[in-house]
């Protein structure tokens, strides 16, 4: 499946400034992203499933696609389009089995190790970081930078010459032009939307500076 990556809204109850994560991920995607991800760290399974049933609700209007980080189940019974999995979660050939071929995968890699392992015939994504420092989760690493970005995507071109790949950890409007740069086709965001004042504003921003540099890139 093909996953537009220009805008990646992550959404979060930790990192959610207090609003309701589906009128958060309404927003976000008024505003102009292009994928929404639930990311909950906490909350008990049936809560889960009742925030990303409330998320798929709002977002199937808008023809956003929506993904849930981690949890395959969540995703199932939300009736999600699909995943985002980590190093660390249920593994990305039981997810595959699991969901079907059509549902989305994406995968988090943060080294170029991890790209040249990663199972790119069965994902249809990336999400690679962190690029520059966050406080939306604990940094076990030094931030890769758009330097160390540009490395793990020439890599993951490579193996796969269509894969999306998106930069994330602390991207927002000062420098999402420069993972654009680098060579990713879109940005992961969590703070810079739902932390802002306007999240739809703050959406409708980035998503013009990322628009605008793939468009000088070429892309």
């Amino acid at each position: 499946m093909t996953v537009d990556l220009r805008l990646n809204a992550i959404v979060d109850p930790e990192r959610a400034g207090g609003r309701d994560l589906a009128e958060l991920a309404r927003l976000c995607a008024r505003g102009g992203a292009t994928l929404i991800q639930l990311r909950d760290k906490h909350s008990d399974t049936g809560a889960m499933v009742n925030k990303a049933r409330a998320i798929k609700k709002v977002l199937t209007p808008l023809g956003v696609a929506f993904v849930v980080n981690d949890r395959v189940d969540v995703a199932l019974a939300a009736g999600a389009d699909g995943v985002h999995v980590g190093p660390d979660d249920l593994a990305v050939a039981d997810a595959r089995r699991l969901l079907g071929p059509g549902a989305i995968i994406g995968l988090s890699i943060k080294s170029v190790a991890e790209a040249e392992a990663a199972p790119v015939e069965l994902i249809d994504y990336v999400g690679s970081g962190g690029v520059y420092v966050t406080l939306s989760k604990e940094q076990k690493k030094p931030p890769i930078g758009p330097a160390g970005l540009a490395h793990i995507i020439e890599v993951l071109k490579r193996r796969k010459a269509k894969m999306p790949v998106c930069g994330i950890a602390g991207v927002d409007a000062t420098n999402a032009a420069e993972v654009i740069s680098a060579g990713a086709d879109g940005v992961a965001v969590i703070s810079a939307l739902s932390l802002a004042p306007d999240p739809a504003a703050a959406a409708r921003t980035l998503r013009g500076i990322v628009d605008a540099a793939l468009a000088k890139r070429g892309a």
